[in-house]
């Protein structure tokens, strides 16, 4: 079935498993082509709902996200395609499961290594249904100013150059993916351009058919040539001549690619399309002439009317690659005090943690493993705890606690040592007695002179003087430091009571600086 019928301006597709850049790139032709609503109606990513920003030109737009294929269709009933990011394990269940649902009429699998029977079985039951099944292991396909499967055509630059952002009235099939680029490229350049990059359509002045040893897939268009069914110019390369010069089987890179019996070898091929009909050019340099003369042909004899070149939009470049080209400067948000110990602000003082720590690392890693950013930034959240990030609150519980009490530090330390709990807000890795943190000596030096009261903070650092008796590097961190500072902060400012702060401090509040402070960071990372 040609793509023409089955694609258009308005057609609309559901994207399974979430891959940023192709639906990134299938929304930039999609503005490119100058269409009105996008193509990608919504993503479906198993155990995962809400939603997923992208750009639309110079708009972003939020596109749904569904954690099920049927919710997915229910949700969006105009979207009757289905493209297939799943890996091979999943592609032809999750494949089956679309099939099912009366929305869908395509469904395009781009995984490689889908077994032979399970593509039989989804290829019988769609022929049975009235659907069509493109793939496994295809890089996509392509209606010009209409629609875009998968990574097919490349980059946006690549699809400028082979101007697909209007049909032409050539149409190309072939089963090489990096090939069918090229060609797009070559096709743009000898002609007025591709219509369609998958099958022949009704709209298709003449075909081009990029072919190549292994296989006997060309010897179809062979019979079809044979029979008449086609009445139009078609020129028709099979690459991989070469391998007559090996003597032994070679398998190469591409799909199929395998020199084998006779009749799969190239020269083969190529002869027996020639003595078919097609125009079959004496190599593969000469094909891009071949293309063009055949066109020119076609224009000449009042068969074609050259579609008119128009100027596409164009698309903005994202802030990170222009970045890195050079192109613009952004400043930082938070200051980092790894590099600069002369800020004073808690949230700059909660952030102060590069990409090795747990916390960073985690979200760091989830991102890189293809998962969102929510998830991405709450693996790095949740690994805050009492030995990451949420010493502050068990910090101001137990300063709190023990100087309220009047415990000296030598009772406070002592009974800690006895129930076998840490002292929260004091030990360092790095810092020590010799080589004091600055941070803690600065909202120290900040406390003294702007609080009312600076009774915990003073306490906390009587503790420390204890704990340095035992060992260098157990000084007052910037946990110990936060925690018994706003302690001053709340006790001093004459607004809450005791009870208030007691509460403040039972549920967690002060972690909350951690979170915030690290949501920023761990954004920034995962960008």
């Amino acid at each position: 079935m040609a793509t023409g019928q089955l694609f258009s301006r308005t057609t609309q597709a559901l994207f399974y498993n979430y891959k940023q850049l192709p639906i990134q790139r299938t929304l930039d032709f999609d503005f490119l082509c100058g269409r009105e609503t996008p193509s990608v109606a919504g993503i479906i990513n198993p155990g995962s709902e809400g939603f997923q920003k992208f750009f639309f030109g110079q708009e972003e737009i939020a596109i749904p996200l569904h954690a099920a294929i049927e919710a997915a269709c229910a949700a969006h009933p105009t979207a009757d395609v289905f493209i297939n990011f799943a890996s091979f394990r999943s592609a032809a269940a999750s494949s089956m499961a679309a099939l099912k649902q009366p929305t869908i009429k395509v469904v395009a699998i781009i995984a490689e290594g889908v077994p032979e029977s399970d593509t039989k079985h989804l290829i019988a039951y769609a022929h049975a249904n009235n659907k069509v099944v493109i793939g496994p292991a295809t890089v996509g396909g392509i209606q010009a100013e209409a629609f875009k499967i998968g990574d097919t055509a490349g980059t946006i630059d690549n699809i400028i150059h082979s101007k697909l952002y209007r049909p032409g009235s050539v149409g190309f099939v072939s089963k090489s993916g990096g090939m069918s680029n090229e060609m797009y490229n070559i096709v743009a350049h000898v002609t007025d351009g591709i219509y369609e990059g998958i099958a022949i359509g009704g709209d298709i002045k003449m075909m081009v058919v990029l072919g190549e040893l292994g296989g006997r897939d060309e010897y179809s268009l062979v019979e079809v040539l044979k029979q008449g069914k086609v009445n139009k110019p078609v020129v028709a390369w099979v690459s991989g001549t070469c391998t007559r010069l090996f003597k032994s089987e070679v398998q190469f890179g591409d799909a199929g690619a395998k020199s084998g019996g006779e009749m799969e070898f190239a020269q083969a091929k190529n002869q027996a399309l020639m003595d078919a009909g097609a125009i079959v050019p004496t190599s593969f340099e000469a094909l891009k002439s071949a293309i063009k003369e055949t066109f020119e042909k076609l224009v000449e004899e009042g068969k074609v009317s050259p579609i008119k070149e128009v100027t596409p939009p164009q698309i903005p470049e994202d802030l990170s690659s222009a970045i890195k080209s050079g192109k613009v400067r952004a400043p930082t948000n938070i200051i980092s005090t790894i590099s600069d110990d002369r800020d004073t602000i808690c949230i700059m003082l909660c952030a102060d943690h590069g990409p090795c720590v747990s916390g960073a690392h985690n979200t760091i890693v989830t991102a890189r493993a293809g998962k969102d950013l929510v998830s991405s930034l709450a693996s790095g959240l949740l690994t805050i705890g009492p030995r990451f990030g949420g010493a502050i609150d068990d910090a101001a519980r137990y300063f709190k606690d023990t100087c309220d009490r009047n415990l000296t530090p030598y009772e406070f330390v002592e009974g800690m040592k006895k129930k076998g709990i840490r002292v929260h807000g004091i030990g360092h890795r790095i810092k020590s007695r010799d080589n004091r943190d600055k941070r803690v000596e600065l909202l120290q030096k900040f406390a003294r002179s702007n609080f009312p009261s600076v009774k915990y903070i003073e306490y906390a650092v009587t503790v420390e003087n204890y704990t340095l008796s035992k060992a260098n590097n157990l000084v007052l961190n910037v946990d110990g430091a936060i925690g018994s500072l706003f302690l001053d902060l709340l006790a001093g400012s004459g607004i809450f009571s005791k009870q208030e702060i007691d509460e403040i401090v039972l549920i967690g509040y002060l972690n909350g600086l951690f979170v915030l402070a690290r949501s920023i960071w761990f954004d920034r990372a995962h960008l």
